[in-house]
């Protein structure tokens, strides 16, 4: 996966038959990806239902109160792997690059094309109902990343020397406006995202433009 491939949530699934005694975490998975392509779908984990999930997977819906009590305990356990694939490319995309500030480049490329990818799930993760009554703990493993990546590019001297939590901060709010912009109106004349995104990175954290 490269910096500007963002991990896909699974294909729709045929109906399946009953998994093998001692298969129950296969199920498990399968249940979590029936979740997360149609959370993609609905972009709102309120009109999610576990007897819509049990369906597309092809099971009962009791099958599926075996591994999730309800609801919202299904769409934070989807969310949080979610979560940890997008963290897994987000690493992929930064091991590749040859300093820090194009490591810090490819990490907000990645999540600006996941999130024009995925608008569903990025609304179900940073703007629904779930979302203000969880914390969802698992979404600050990504700030504190991208901290740490505007950090190794002050201590390297390649942007000026700052407070990397306020720049972090403000480079991670930028970036969530210019996406919820365009998934909650997308009829709008955006310009491109990556454009946008380069403009931040430039006025906000200070790295130099591409082709400088």
């Amino acid at each position: 996966m490269d910096a500007t491939t963002p991990p896909r949530t699974p294909a729709r699934k045929a109906p399946r038959g009953r998994n093998p005694r001692g298969q129950g975490e296969r199920l498990r998975a399968e249940i979590i990806d029936t979740a997360l392509r149609l959370l993609d779908e609905l972009g709102d984990d309120q009109t999610l239902s576990l007897r819509a999930v049990a369906r597309e997977v092809g099971i009962a819906a009791t099958s599926v109160y075996i591994h999730f009590a309800d609801r919202d305990t299904l769409v934070l356990a989807a969310l949080e792997h979610c979560h940890e694939d997008l963290l897994r490319a987000v690493d992929t995309a930064e091991s590749g690059a040859g300093d820090p500030v194009a490591a810090l480049r490819a990490r907000t490329t990645l999540l600006g094309a996941w999130s024009r990818e995925h608008p569903g799930l990025y609304k179900v993760l940073h703007e629904s109902t779930l979302n203000r009554r969880s914390a969802m703990s698992f979404k600050e493993d990504m700030a504190t990343r991208t901290t740490t990546a505007i950090r190794r590019c002050m201590d390297t001297g390649l942007v000026p020397r700052g407070d990397a939590d306020t720049v972090s901060l403000d480079l991670r709010t930028a970036v969530h406006g210019a996406v919820s912009l365009r998934v909650n109106h997308p009829e709008s004349a955006w310009p491109p995202l990556d454009e946008q995104v380069e403009r931040f990175l430039v006025k906000l954290v200070g790295v130099p433009p591409l082709g400088a």
